[in-house]
This record gives C-alpha cells, structure tokens and sequence, in this order.
C-alpha cells in the first residue's frame, strides 16, 4: 500500500507592495518551497501570499493559512523561518497552537529555534521542582506532616463530566472551524448532507478525529453550529 502524500499549506511573505508586484523575493521563496516539495514528496493543498512587514504580527494571510491548516490537519511551510515572524514569542504561540510547521531553510526549527524558550522554561521548572522536593524532605526531617490522603471518590463524577464537557466544548468549536466550509459547499449547489459531506472530503477537510465526512457527521456538525 503506497502511505498517503503529506499535506502542506505554503505562505510567503514580502515587505513592501513593490516586492509583491514585482515576484522580488516572491519568486526565490517559491522555488525553495518547490524544490522541497519535488525532493522530499507532499501536495499542496493551497497557498496564501501575504505583503506585511515581519514587525508586525496580525496578519490575516498568515491567519487563513493557519485556519485551512486546521482544517485539513495540513502542515504550514514557509521558505525561510523569518517569513513567518521573528518575534520569538510570536513563533511560540505558533508552536503551541497545535498547528504544525516547516522551514525549508532551516528544517529543525521547532526543536532547535522555537524550543530554545521551552527549554529553559522546562529549566526552570526543574529547578522549581528540585526546591520543592527539598521543602519536603526539610519537613519530614522535622516530623512534621507532609499532608494526609484524601478520599477522592467523591469528585469522580465531577471530573466524568468535565471530560465530557471538554470534549463536547471542541467539537463545538471545530464544528465552527469549518463552519465557512459548509457556507461554500451550500453555495455551489451541495442541498444534501452526503453533498455536503463529499465537497468537504474534495477539499480535504477532516473531521474532528480526522477522518473522511459522511452524512451523518455533517448533520452532527450542522447541530454544533446551530
């Protein structure tokens, strides 16, 4: 069985309108990512182009790639580290949004550059963890309690239901998502569930478990957003 092509969303970036108009810079990021995609394998599901200065960091380019990445559960891919941002926090809270990216230039950029950060704060942790333990060992060894188990029977149904509600809560929330998508297929003619549900797997958005659409799923998510 040949394993299915990774799916990518490209974005590039440039400064100014006249690097836009003219494929300065446009071009050269274009073939990286192209170069890449022939060596390395994956199908490009879409691409977005945005013409903003890399200071600044509300970009809604940026913003509907991330979203057709979540969609589809694609990677993002970017030609240079620096298109995306070069705010490290920016890069951060890109990391932890739960969309995943690429450099072609620098292709160990999320465990060598980004994590840099997650490194010291896990540091950081370690030492507050280590101070702690020894909080703990400096009162038993003066007989004084450490604490007495509790019966946590009780709160059981609690975290049930609060499992629960944090799974309803995101599929109430993808559901949302790809709330746009349904717009378009309605748009186009799609009158039925199963139309629906064929023009989202056209377009490779997933399900919230990743999975292919079907009738049934289109009319549970239909309910979320209504």
């Amino acid at each position: 069985m040949v394993p299915p092509k990774s799916k990518f969303v490209t974005y590039y970036r440039v400064s100014t309108v006249q690097q836009g108009r003219s494929g300065l810079g446009l071009e050269a990021q274009k073939a990286a990512v192209g170069a890449h995609l022939r060596q390395h394998g994956g199908v490009e599901l879409a691409s977005f182009v945005e013409v903003e200065s890399g200071k600044l960091n509300q970009r809604p380019q940026l913003q509907a790639a991330l979203l057709r990445c979540r969609q589809t559960r694609a990677t993002l891919l970017v030609a240079k580290l620096d298109r995306l941002s070069r705010n490290a926090a920016f890069l951060m809270n890109l990391r932890d949004s739960g969309v995943k990216f690429q450099a072609v230039d620098l292709p160990e950029a999320n465990t060598l550059t980004v994590g840099l950060l997650a490194v010291l704060a896990q540091h950081e942790r370690e030492v507050i963890g280590q101070r702690t333990r020894a909080a703990l060992q400096a009162r038993k060894a003066r007989g004084l309690p450490l604490g007495t188990p509790r019966d946590l029977s009780a709160y059981q149904p609690a975290a049930a239901a609060k499992g629960r509600s944090v799974i309803v809560a995101k599929a109430r929330e993808y559901a949302r998502l790809i709330a746009p998508e349904i717009a378009a297929a309605r748009a186009v003619g799609c009158t039925s569930l199963r139309q629906i549900a064929a023009y989202l797997n056209d377009r490779n958005v997933t399900t919230p478990r990743g999975k292919l659409w079907t009738a049934a799923a289109v009319r549970n998510a239909l309910a979320r957003i209504d």
